[in-house]
């Protein structure tokens, strides 16, 4: 049986008078990568900020590990990244810069050879010295990246990693993934609104409308269950149907 390195139980976030999220109960498996989708509002960067303790639930338990976030949450952040198109990196410092920062946050152990080899795996070796704030928003996402596998995490947080990266560098990032995947057996929760990415990329996906899940399944076993042909077209439905 498959190991749950995260369990949801029952998380509820309310936000004045919304609730954006409705006692949302999910696991991930080791070695799994789980796509969580939905319009626009469902709760999906809710839910990511919950798992990563930067949001209080107001009901509900997230344990990691085996382990209560709420108690726990220093230790398991070291074990933990995440990457995401809306949080921004320290823009005075250079590329290689602020790579070295998260290395000694993370306390990497051959912080140097690390780094040289993300800056290559994302490209962005010839950018080292380039300020942050001098980065297009593409080198920015690849930098995102490269910071959230820098302490060869068990669990990674993906909140639409490639939504500003070329065809060509969104490819060679999910390739990239499935293969430290494959290698490594890390655990990886994604989001995106790209829908062939979602189904290229997860091994189940969870899908949410307004704070609740309305499917969970593998992305095969969703599409037919909405008698449709692709992901994409089942968000289509969702998004413009009222109720769920």
């Amino acid at each position: 049986m498959l190991e749950p390195i995260v369990e949801v139980e029952g998380l509820t976030k309310v936000f004045k008078s919304l609730k954006a999220v409705n006692k949302v109960s999910f696991s991930i498996y080791s070695g799994e990568i789980l796509g969580l989708l939905g319009p626009n509002g469902a709760g999906k960067t809710t839910i990511m900020h919950m798992l990563l303790g930067l949001t209080t639930p107001n009901e509900g338990e997230v344990k990691i590990f085996g382990r209560p976030l709420a108690k726990h949450r220093k230790e398991i952040i070291q074990e933990a990244n995440f990457s995401s198109n809306y949080v921004s990196m320290p823009n005075s410092l250079t590329v290689k810069e602020c790579l070295k920062v998260f290395a000694r946050l993370y306390q990497v152990k051959n912080k140097e050879q690390k780094i040289t080899e993300l800056l290559k795996i994302f490209e962005i070796d010839d950018i080292r010295n380039k300020l942050v704030r001098h980065l297009s928003s593409g080198q920015q996402t690849r930098l995102n990246l490269a910071k959230s596998l820098i302490n060869d995490p068990k669990i990674l947080f993906l909140d639409e990693p490639t939504a500003s990266l070329d065809p060509d560098i969104a490819d060679k990032t999910r390739r990239l993934l499935q293969l430290i995947k494959k290698k490594s057996n890390i655990s990886i929760l994604y989001t995106s609104h790209n829908m062939k990415e979602m189904e290229e990329m997860s091994d189940r996906i969870i899908f949410l409308h307004k704070g609740n899940i309305i499917a969970e399944g593998r992305p095969a076993d969703v599409i037919k269950r909405f008698k449709r042909k692709d992901l994409e077209e089942v968000f289509l439905k969702v998004a413009r149907e009222e109720r769920y």
